[in-house]
This record gives C-alpha cells, sequence and structure tokens, in this order.
C-alpha cells in the first residue's frame, strides 16, 4: 500500500509540475487551480468528511449484524449516492455563486470568469469523489487496501494524457472574453472529471471480489440517527476549516502572481511524504482503532495510537529537515521549466521550506482525529478545528498588510504550519483528559530525539551548502539539481543515521528490512 501510495502521490506530483509546465503558474493556472479545488470543498462539505471520518467506524461495528452488516452497508450507500448526486446538481447550478466566494473581480490575480468556466467542467467530480470514498470504506472495512491505493495512480495518468493532449491542441484560453468553447479549456476540464471517473470505477471489480453486490436499499435502520449526529459536527468541521481556506485564498489571490497555484504545489510537495507514510499508516490502522474503540479496549486503543505517534516521528522529522535544506533546490529544479520561470519556482521552493516544519503536526492531528472519531465523538475535533481557524485568520490578514505582495503565499505556507502545531497540542492534551494516561512521555522522548536528529541534519546540508558555494555551476536549474542531490543526501543521511546510533526502536523494522536486502545482494 506504501508502494502504491508513493507511485500514487508522485504522479500527482507530476501533472501538477506537467501543468506548470503547460500553461506557466499565472492567471491560467491560478483560475484552474482555485476551480478543480472546488469540487473537493462541495464534495467535503456535503459528506466528505463524514465518509473519511466515520463510515469505517460504523462499518466494522456493523459486521457484527446476523448478515455481517450487508443490509446496513447497502442503505448507507443507497443514502450517500442519493445525496452526492442531488449535491453535484445543485452545485453545478449555482457554480457563479460558489466560485464568487473564493474569487472575485477585486481579487486581480485569478480570472473569475475563467474559474467559473472551469467550474462547470469540474464540479461533476463532486459525485465520484463521493463513490470512490464510499467504495474505499467499505473495502477498508474488510481489510482490503490495494486497489483503494492503485486507483488514484490511474487518475494521474489519465490527468496527465489530457495535460498532454492540451499542450499539442491548437489555440490558447482566451480571457477577455472567457469562451467555452475554447479547445483547450474543454480538454483540460474535461480530462480532469474524467481521471475521477475512472479512479472511482476502478473498485468495483475489487468490490466483486470480496463479494459485495449493491442493491438499493431505502430500509431505515436506527443507526442512521448515530451517523446524523456525527455527520453534523463533521459538517461543522469542514465547514469552519473552508472558512480558512476561503481567506487564505482570498490573501494568495491579492498577493502576486501565481500565489494559489504556488500555494497548492508547495502543499502538494509538503503532503508528498505525508501520503506515502502517514496516509498509508492511518488506513491500515483505522480498523484496529475502530475495533478497538468498539470493544472498548482503551489499552489496545492508546497502544496504537502511542505507535503510530512515535512512527510518523522517527520517519517525518528527517524527512522535514531534508525539505527546510532543499524546498528552495526542489522549487527550481521541477517548476523552472517550459512557460514557468525561476522566480516562481524559487518563491515556490521556499514556501516548502520555511513550512516544512509542519509535516508532523499535520500527520498527528490526522491520527488524534481518527482516533476521536472511533469513538464516535465528532464534537472534539469540530472544537479543535475552531480553535485552530481562529488562530490562523488574524495571522493570514497580518501576511496580507505586512509582507510584500511575493512573499505573501510564504507567509501562508507558514502559518497554515503553524495551526497544525495548535491543532496537535490541543489534540493530544484534549485524548489525555479523555483517555488518561497516553504513553506521552515515550512519544514526547522519540519525537524530541527526532527533532534532535533533523536539527543536526539541518545544520550539516546548510553547511555543506555553504562550502559548495563557489563550486556550483551559474546555470540555476543546474545549480539546484547539484544542491538538491549533494544537500538532500547529507541531510537525509545525517538525520537518520543520528536516530540510527541513538537506536531507535521505531527504525527496526525499517533498518532490519534494509539489512535483509543488502544481504541478499
Amino acid at each position: 500500500m506504501a508502494i502504491a501510495t508513493l507511485i500514487s502521490r508522485i504522479t500527482g506530483f507530476l501533472w501538477k509540475a506537467l501543468l506548470s509546465a503547460a500553461v506557466g503558474i499565472g492567471v491560467v493556472n491560478d483560475s484552474f487551480t482555485i476551480a478543480n479545488t472546488l469540487p473537493n470543498i462541495v464534495f467535503e462539505l456535503l459528506i466528505g468528511g463524514v465518509l473519511a471520518s466515520v463510515v469505517v467506524p460504523l462499518l466494522v461495528r456493523s459486521q457484527d449484524d446476523p448478515d455481517g452488516g450487508l443490509a446496513y452497508t447497502q442503505r448507507l450507500l443507497t443514502v450517500g449516492l442519493t445525496l452526492l448526486g442531488l449535491g453535484a446538481i445543485v452545485a453545478i447550478a449555482a457554480a457563479p455563486l460558489i466560485t464568487k466566494l473564493y474569487v472575485d473581480d477585486s481579487t486581480g490575480k485569478a480570472n473569475p470568469e475563467l474559474v467559473n468556466a472551469f467550474a462547470y467542467l469540474l464540479l461533476p467530480q463532486i459525485f465520484f469523489y463521493g463513490l470512490f470514498a464510499l467504495l474505499t470504506a467499505i473495502l477498508n472495512a474488510k481489510q482490503v487496501f490495494g486497489p483503494t491505493a492503485w486507483a488514484p495512480v490511474v487518475n494521474n495518468l489519465v490527468v496527465m494524457a489530457t495535460i498532454g493532449i492540451y499542450a499539442i491542441v491548437p489555440g490558447e484560453i482566451s480571457l477577455n472574453p472567457v469562451r467555452m468553447g475554447d479547445v483547450k479549456l474543454l480538454v483540460l476540464g474535461v480530462g480532469v472529471t474524467v481521471g475521477i471517473v475512472v479512479q472511482s470505477v476502478m473498485l468495483v471489480p475489487a468490490l466483486r471480489r470480496i463479494g459485495f453486490k449493491f442493491r438499493w436499499n431505502w430500509g431505515f435502520d436506527a443507526r442512521f440517527k448515530e451517523f446524523g449526529g456525527l455527520a453534523l459536527w463533521i459538517m461543522g468541521y469542514v465547514a469552519v476549516s473552508q472558512v480558512g481556506w476561503t481567506i487564505s485564498t482570498r490573501v494568495l489571490t491579492a498577493g502576486d502572481d501565481g500565489g494559489a497555484a504556488i500555494y497548492s504545489y508547495a502543499w502538494l510537495l509538503l503532503q508528498l511524504p505525508y501520503g506515502v507514510i502517514g496516509v498509508s499508516l492511518l488506513t491500515a490502522i483505522m480498523p484496529r482503532l475502530s475495533r478497538a474503540a468498539a470493544d472498548g479496549d482503551d489499552r489496545k486503543l492508546i497502544a496504537d495510537l502511542s505507535y503510530a505517534s512515535r512512527v510518523s516521528a522517527v520517519i517525518l522529522v528527517p524527512i522535514s529537515a531534508v525539505l527546510t535544506v532543499t524546498g528552495t533546490s526542489v522549487g527550481i529544479v521541477v517548476f523552472s521549466w517550459g512557460a514557468s520561470d525561476v522566480n516562481q519556482a524559487t518563491r515556490l521552493g521556499e514556501s516548502l521550506a520555511v513550512s516544512a516544519f509542519g509535516l508532523l503536526p499535520y500527520a498527528l492531528v490526522m491520527l488524534q482525529l481518527r482516533v476521536f472519531y472511533a469513538m464516535k465523538d465528532a464534537k472534539t475535533p469540530t472544537l479543535i478545528m475552531i480553535v485552530m481557524t481562529a488562530v490562523k485568520i488574524p495571522l493570514l490578514y497580518m501576511c496580507e498588510g505586512l509582507l510584500a505582495p511575493e512573499h505573501v503565499v510564504i507567509g501562508v505556507m507558514m502559518v497554515n504550519s503553524l495551526s497544525y502545531v495548535v491543532g496537535a497540542v490541543l489534540g493530544q492534551a484534549w485524548l489525555w483528559l479523555r483517555l488518561g494516561h497516553l504513553k506521552t512521555k515515550r512519544v514526547v522522548g522519540v519525537t524530541l530525539f527526532s527533532v534532535f536528529a533533523g536539527g543536526l541534519g539541518v545544520a550539516a546540508g546548510l553547511g555543506v551548502a555553504k562550502l559548495m558555494g563557489g563550486f556550483l555551476p551559474q546555470s540555476a536549474a543546474l545549480r539546484a539539481l547539484l544542491s538538491l542531490i549533494i544537500e538532500g543526501l547529507v541531510a537525509g543521511v545525517v538525520s537518520f543515521g543520528v536516530l540510527v546510533m541513538l537506536k531507535v526502536d521505531e527504525l527496526k523494522p525499517a533498518t532490519a528490512k534494509i539489512t535483509r536486502l543488502i544481504r541478499r545482494r
């Protein structure tokens, strides 16, 4: 699953890089990026947060039914698909109103008409995002993870092919006026939506293999009341988070050209290691957390939480160190080609470097949320998100008011990471009040070891960068590539090497695996 997730993240990253090369990092890219985010936002507001958070625990509990939870699953799927279909239709009809929340004529850096045109083509994704999430939950509840990890890879390949077609078809996307009939606009909008459709359909064979057959089932289940209560709180969580995102988008589009696209790309790069380690870990551990919570086994629940927290620390902190040292080089190497330029790519890399410290806090927040949801507590995560957003909003406006336009996106990325530090501390404190002893001392100890190792890695990487400064070529791309390789290797080897020397137990499975592979060779 981790391998599939790694390939998925890499191919997702590649199509973003290809898009920046094809259209540049400017008004068209900003407009597409904002429009392509809208289906996710509406989907999350409708039911996405609910599906990701509480459906797996509820499906695991329903397996105790005489029919193994089949009727409950069919009813849940029936209700979910109906809500998603209606929501998608309403969202498409209301596209101009939705886009106006995020961009208008006063922002000046994204084209509202172009955002609206893309939105009409991309908002149908809402239904298929939901279908994919529902089918994923059914498979994960049955401990089937592989197909759901590989399906996004196929989606990314479809999008990469779409961008290739976009590059070769004649014409340009018109900005004044915006025309829905532009071939390039239609290719990009329709092609990206087709990718999500294919991603959903890919799961159907896996469902057949586990013996699941869908039938419309409109019968009422008393447990839907419980589901409804959890869903309302989760929808509140999503709504609050979207307030922060809406303000972030407005601040970004009020800054320099390309701010929204740079933020999206930098966030994608920052999530790449989390997607491989964190998502794989959460996906695998969620059924275990749900079963422990259903059985009332707090000791098992705490043990799983502690283990996942420690593994996240020893893997993600050294990676954060590498990104801190190499962030600028990554931006230049990947995003300074085609229609993009070095200055925009440099800003992207700087945004990545200054926000890398938020990688572990983000992973911990996502893990803590899963624990709350496994205990059927959707209220506490919403309260935590309210605090995070309350901290975030004034800092975002400070970025707009105090920073130069070209630096606004760097400030927004840093603020985003800071908000997750706040969330991780709050979540740990709340879980301690709820569950008692969380093996916190051990988690903190491993985290401090990891931070110490990461700090040495950063120092070593920066030291090598200073020593090499006069020997690197003048070409920006070649200079960045050599810096990325050398500084990244030094920072990574030192960070992980220190953890190995400190004999951190959580690294033993990985080091043992590497040792076995070396011996085989």
